[in-house]
């Protein structure tokens, strides 16, 4: 006997994976009420049709910013969309907003992807773990297999769509933005973002007291 879906079911499997109410409710029938298993299924197939729309052009959307409490680190974050119409929906400001929270959060991401990494970036980490004192005395097939291992991990730090979201951890940014895609039926694109740390690249004068006195008797 196939348990009975409420409507509460269904708002919670909706709340959770973003997915329209006749898709959860199906989930939820197919799966008979067993939430993590329709959790599952719809993670499956929203990533499968997300994959599908990934080369549409996306050309609306919005620029988002985020400043981090006490304004010492900014973001700005441009994602697209394919309408006007999704890039004025609320959930789409949230997306923007919790991605430019990711980047504040994030500390080594420089790349949306790992795709964007240039190739002579890849080299110089891969020699990098090359040099590693705990591989000289490895076979070589080890520590191929090793360094290979550690460079993708390396390369996934650097990668923004890498990253577990901060807000689920049990999923990508990657996969949060692919949830999205699946809820409109739309692609969605994190296109270029910039993070600004107060004082970064500046020449900071570090002179202490004594010194600066000290200057100015010699110059007299």
């Amino acid at each position: 006997m196939l348990k009975k879906i409420s409507a509460e079911n269904i708002k919670e499997l909706r709340n959770k994976t973003g997915a329209g109410m006749t898709d959860c409710k199906k989930a939820l029938e197919d799966s008979d009420g067993q939430i993590e298993i329709a959790i599952e299924a719809l993670r499956k197939k929203g990533l499968a049709s997300a994959d599908k729309k990934s080369s549409r052009l996306a050309a609306e959307g919005l620029v988002e910013s985020y400043i981090h409490a006490g304004s010492r680190i900014g973001v700005l974050v441009e994602i697209n969309c394919e309408t006007d119409f999704v890039s004025r929906q609320p959930e789409f400001h949230q997306l923007a907003k919790d991605i430019a929270m990711q980047i504040a959060a994030s500390q080594s991401i420089v790349y949306i992807s790992k795709s964007d990494i240039p190739d002579d970036i890849i080299i110089y980490e891969q020699n990098l773990e090359l040099q590693k004192e705990d591989l000289l005395d490895r076979p070589a097939e080890i520590k191929n297999q090793i360094v290979n291992g550690r460079l993708d991990k390396r390369l996934k730090e650097l990668s923004l769509i890498d990253q577990v979201f901060i807000k689920n951890t049990e999923i990508t940014v990657e996969e949060l933005i692919k949830q999205h895609i699946s809820l409109w039926g739309e692609n969605i694109k994190i296109r270029r973002f910039e993070k600004f740390l107060l004082g970064e690249g500046l020449a900071i004068k570090n002179n202490n007291f004594k010194d600066e006195v000290s200057n100015m008797i010699q110059n007299k």
